[in-house]
């Protein structure tokens, strides 16, 4: 049996089928993933391998501004942890992601073996910031915040940049849409989290 391996290039997903990766563990994934760490490696709930070159460098800046801000919050905050884009999660679906920025709440967290957070924990964030590149389609990473809304999280932000926009999902409800934000908050999921855009844009 084989699979699809879809590699993002500039524009599009290259798609190469390799027949070692359709029998993949969780643990195989995880091995793959640690053979290949200069690449962004996530897995569609299909199996589906995506992987994703490096984030360019203007886009590393803003994704560190996003996880300085995140954490900044957290830590005063002290009801949960922060990720950063480096971090993968295996989802109820059964796939596995790694959004840009995460948060997730200590009790979840701390619900988890150590042996569970020390992998791609089988956990879905609470809330999900994707920020769009140069590489990403706008209806992929849609795609993509609708399986996290699915899968259980609470609170997501896609920020694209190329349209000065900021979507907004919760679940049971259709998407908002903030036109060129100077702020945009986290209430009240996020208690008194406000992300300010100058640095993002």
């Amino acid at each position: 049996m084989t699979t699809t391996l879809l590699i993002q290039t500039e524009t599009t997903p290259m798609v190469v089928a390799l027949p070692t990766v359709a029998s993949m563990t969780q643990e195989d994934f995880y091995t793959f993933c640690l053979a290949n760490r200069d690449l962004r490696i996530e897995r569609t709930a299909t199996g589906e391998v995506e992987i994703m070159p490096p984030a360019f460098s203007d886009t590393g800046n803003r994704n560190f501004n996003l996880a300085v801000q995140l954490g900044l919050w957290a830590e005063k905050d002290g009801t949960g942890l922060g990720f950063d884009s480096s971090a993968g999660f295996t989802l109820p679906n059964g796939a596995t992601r790694s959004p840009d920025a995460a948060w997730i709440r200590t009790e979840r967290w701390n619900s988890l073996t150590t042996e569970e957070q020390a992998s791609f924990a089988p956990i879905c964030p609470d809330f999900v910031i994707e920020l769009r590149s140069a590489s990403d389609t706008l209806s992929r990473l849609q795609t993509k915040m609708q399986e996290y809304i699915e899968n259980g999280v609470s609170l997501g932000w896609l920020i694209d940049r190329t349209h000065r926009t900021v979507h907004i999902y919760r679940p049971h409800q259709a998407p908002q849409i903030l036109e060129s934000p100077d702020q945009v908050s986290g209430d009240p999921e996020l208690s008194g989290f406000s992300l300010p855009m100058a640095k993002i844009w």
